[in-house]
Order: C-alpha cells, then sequence, then structure tokens
C-alpha cells in the first residue's frame, strides 16, 4: 500500500524491550530508489544522539497507531557505531552498521534506473554537490570520509523545484512510499507556482538528472504532459488502476497495456 513518507515522519519505534525514540529522516538510494536507513532521533533515552535502523528490521506496519515496531533490542541500539553529524555516512560505516545488525545489503528494492550525483549527508547539505558535465568535483580530503555516492536525505530533497523538458513545474513536496518494499515510487509534485492547486505524481522513471547544487530536479517530459496528467488527491486511494491510468499517460512501464 502506498502512502506518503512525511505521514511516517514522528512515527515513535518501538524495539523489542521498549522505545528507542522517533524518526526524524529517511536516507535512500537514488540509483534504486529505495529507503536504506530510518534515522531515527533517540531523545532523552540516549540524549543528543542520532541511530540509523535498516528497514529489514522493521516489522510489517499495521496501521494502527503512530509506530514502527523493529526486531531489535535497546542494547543492539544502544552499541550500534555512532555517527557524526558533520560528516557524511561513509561506505566504511555502512559496512560497520551492516555486519552490526547483520543486515543485508542486497535486500533493498529492484534497480530501476542510476542517477550521478555526489556524497550527502543525512544531517548537512552534501560536502560537495553534482557531478554532472562542467561541475568540478574537489580532491577529497584524507581527513573528510567520503559518503555514499547514492545516498540521500528525504528531508534535503524536499523542495526540490521540478523542471520538464520545457520549463519548470513545481517542487517536490512529498514521496509515495510502499513500506512493505521501502521503495519510493512517485514523488508528490506541488505544482501550485506554476498551475495553481495542482499535486501531481511523477515516477523516477522520468528522472534525467538530478543538480544537487541548484537543488532541482530534470525530467524527460514536457510541461503539457505534466498538465494533462491525472491529478493526484491525497484522499483518495491510489489503487492499481490509478496506477495504470498515470504510467499508460506518460507511456511509464507498468501501465499493463
Amino acid at each position: 500500500m502506498l502512502q506518503v513518507i512525511s505521514a511516517l515522519k514522528g512515527f515513535t519505534i518501538e524495539a523489542s524491550d521498549g522505545r528507542i525514540g522517533a524518526v526524524v529522516d529517511f536516507l535512500f538510494d537514488d540509483a534504486k530508489w529505495s529507503v536504506r536507513w530510518l534515522v531515527v532521533d533517540c531523545g532523552t533515552w540516549l540524549r543528543g544522539r542520532k541511530v540509523l535502523i535498516p528497514p529489514s528490521a522493521v516489522s510489517p506496519y499495521r496501521f494502527q497507531e503512530p509506530q514502527l515496531e523493529v526486531k531489535l533490542t535497546k542494547a543492539q541500539v544502544e552499541a550500534s557505531p555512532e555517527l557524526s553529524e558533520d560528516e557524511p555516512v561513509s561506505q566504511q560505516m555502512e559496512r560497520r552498521l551492516y555486519a552490526h545488525y547483520g543486515w543485508d545489503p542486497n535486500w533493498d528494492a529492484p534497480y530501476i534506473g542510476s542517477l550521478p550525483g555526489a556524497a550527502s549527508s543525512p544531517f548537512m547539505p552534501p560536502p560537495y554537490f553534482g557531478l554532472g558535465e562542467g561541475e568540478p568535483r574537489p580532491q577529497d580530503s584524507p581527513e573528510q570520509p567520503r559518503g555514499d555516492s547514492h545516498l540521500r536525505s528525504v528531508v534535503e530533497v524536499t523542495g526540490y523545484k521540478i523542471h520538464a523538458l520545457d520549463g519548470e513545474i513545481g517542487h517536490v513536496e512529498n514521496f509515495m512510499i510502499d513500506v512493505a518494499d521501502w521503495r519510493l515510487h512517485y514523488f508528490v509534485v506541488d505544482t501550485s507556482n506554476w498551475w495553481f492547486g495542482k499535486r501531481v505524481l511523477i515516477s523516477p522513471l522520468a528522472v534525467k538528472h538530478i543538480k544537487w547544487s541548484d537543488r532541482h530536479i530534470e525530467l524527460n517530459v514536457f510541461r503539457e504532459q505534466v498538465k494533462s496528467s491525472p491529478p493526484w488527491d491525497p484522499l483518495v486511494a491510489f489503487n492499481d488502476t490509478c496506477k495504470k491510468q498515470l504510467h499508460r499517460h506518460y507511456g511509464w512501464a507498468g501501465s499493463g497495456s
């Protein structure tokens, strides 16, 4: 079942033996468009500390209370490798986390496309920006560990401007996620600055390039296609019929035609 990812922010995280904290962000892979980590603020339990929880540790969500149960103990979380808020999440740190939690890094969703990008931290802007043509890349500093080049923060990307092939259409307001597989299926795009009052869903399949330095996403569709696309209504369940209609409109895979 798809739902907006913002609805999960603030959810409490319950270990098998007590409360850990609350979700404050999600780190996703911009090549596979799947959530790799939940960022959890431990609050008064481990004051001043944030931890990363793998989605594979999250029990099936029952849609009853604003909480997620994880198949971990508080002792496991407390003993997890500590993060530094002024450094990106490095691949070395991820390997340590994988080993600590016994998580298979190949658990995540199927590959659906690759995008260029630079290292990113969940708690600060990327330490350097896009690696596209004509964009210089600074030399790596031995004192500054490199982050995973595909790891992105939902909080950071929310608000990015969206550009069609022939002009701007709006900004990222939210993401549609499936908590069964933790994949980011769609951007929720607010087009109110261009086309008052309408929100639309855009699949990552439409992403041509992401300009991290300018905080915008370039699509391979035209404005008129977006304008004539099925509107998204948060009060109406997004079912398989809606998906087929949307994908058929853009010619994306999964239209069932």
